[in-house]
């Protein structure tokens, strides 16, 4: 049986976690969802064969992913999209599908080896996407477990994206009504800060937000005081 560490803090891993543990995998799955529970001497405790990484905001440090076979999945065609908010900076550059590459974690950000890619669609809110990879890196885990197959080194032109900031999410200086709506549904997701338009006295966040036929959005508003 093997044992596997899934590192994720995101509730839309907790499905991924669960169907990890069920009988149709017959893995050894304990989760870590706290970085300061990330160390080398918890590794070492447990022994996990793989030490998988779906989703998380810090670096792993040195001594694990020197000792343990550690992959994480980024939600880009690599080498392309290195680095930050890569379904944000996807969207906003106009793509509707990308790529998740499995990859071992190295000292550079996001440039390891790529075990393999699976295509993803880009359609939705950013939580539907969220969702749906979710079931991709299900399926590629246990190709990774099952085939173990030979990581390759990353070939093609590097792209770095810059990490996101809540303030990027200001809809205001927006003129096209098809990027409003990218914007709106790309950080619609628990724990992303929503698109916004501040007043001087209020601040308007939305999300849920539909594009219509004649070009309008339909979208649901939270409005508060400055």
């Amino acid at each position: 049986m093997n044992k596997v560490i899934l590192v994720s803090e995101k509730p839309w891993h907790d499905q991924l976690f669960e169907d990890l543990n069920s009988e149709k995998y017959e893995l050894d799955c304990i989760r870590i969802e706290n970085k300061e529970k990330l160390t080398y001497e918890f590794c070492k405790e447990f022994s996990p064969d793989w030490i998988f990484i779906p989703h998380w905001s810090y670096l792993i440090p040195e001594d694990i992913f020197k000792n343990f076979r550690c992959v994480v999945f980024h939600m880009t065609d690599l080498p392309y999209g290195r680095g930050g908010s890569p379904l944000q900076n996807l969207i906003v550059r106009g793509h509707t599908k990308t790529m998740v590459s499995a990859i071992s974690v190295s000292a550079d950000v996001d440039a390891g080896d790529v075990y393999l890619k699976r295509t993803l669609s880009l359609h939705g809110t950013a939580e539907e996407i969220f969702i749906r990879s979710s079931k991709i890196i299900e399926k590629m885990i246990n190709v990774i477990i099952l085939e173990n197959p030979k990581p390759q080194k990353q070939t093609g032109d590097v792209v770095k994206f810059k990490r996101r900031k809540p303030e990027d999410g200001d809809i205001s200086k927006l003129s096209i009504m098809e990027e409003v709506y990218d914007y709106i549904r790309m950080l619609d997701c628990e724990g992303y800060p929503k698109a916004f338009i501040e007043t001087e006295n209020f601040k308007f966040e939305f999300n849920r937000a539909s594009l219509k036929a004649d070009k309008s959005i339909k979208a649901d508003v939270r409005i508060s005081k400055k």
